[in-house]
C-alpha cells in the first residue's frame, strides 16, 4: 500500500492544520498518524482500527486533534486544533497490515508513507 501524506506547514500557537493521508488501496487492519519531534523517539498521535472503525488518540492530543475517514474509505484526515509548540514534528502516515495491535504503538505499523512537517511557532 502506498501512502500519500499531505497538509503540514507552519502555524502560530493556538493556531490549525488539517493533515491529509490518501492510501493507494484499503486492505489495511488499522490506519493512523505517527510523529517524531526533533531528538525524540516515534510517539503514536491517533489511529482508525478497521475492526471497530473507532478513533483512538493519545493523551496529549486528546480533545484537540480530531482523526477522521473521507467518502473513500482509503483517505483519512487528521484535523488539528489549538495547536502548541510540543505538537512541532514530523508526521507520518502509516497502516497496519496483521491483526492483534495497539494502533497508538509506533512499532505496530509495517508501512510508512512520507513525512510531512508540521512547525509551531510565534
Amino acid at each position: 500500500v502506498q501512502l500519500q501524506a499531505s497538509g503540514g506547514g507552519s502555524v502560530q500557537p493556538g493556531g490549525s492544520l488539517r493533515l491529509s493521508c490518501t492510501a493507494s488501496r484499503f486492505d489495511y487492519y488499522a490506519i493512523g498518524w505517527i510523529r517524531q519531534a526533533p531528538g525524540k523517539e516515534r510517539e503514536g498521535v491517533s489511529c482508525i482500527s478497521t475492526s471497530d472503525g473507532l478513533p483512538y488518540y493519545t493523551d496529549s492530543v486528546k480533545g484537540r486533534f480530531t482523526i477522521s475517514r473521507g467518502a473513500a474509505k482509503n483517505t483519512v484526515y487528521l484535523q488539528m486544533s489549538s495547536l502548541r509548540p510540543e505538537d512541532t514534528a514530523v508526521y507520518y502516515c502509516a497502516t497496519i497490515h496483521r491483526g492483534d495491535y495497539d494502533c497508538l504503538m509506533s512499532y505496530e505499523y509495517d508501512n510508512w508513507g512520507q513525512g510531512t512537517l508540521v512547525t509551531v511557532s510565534s
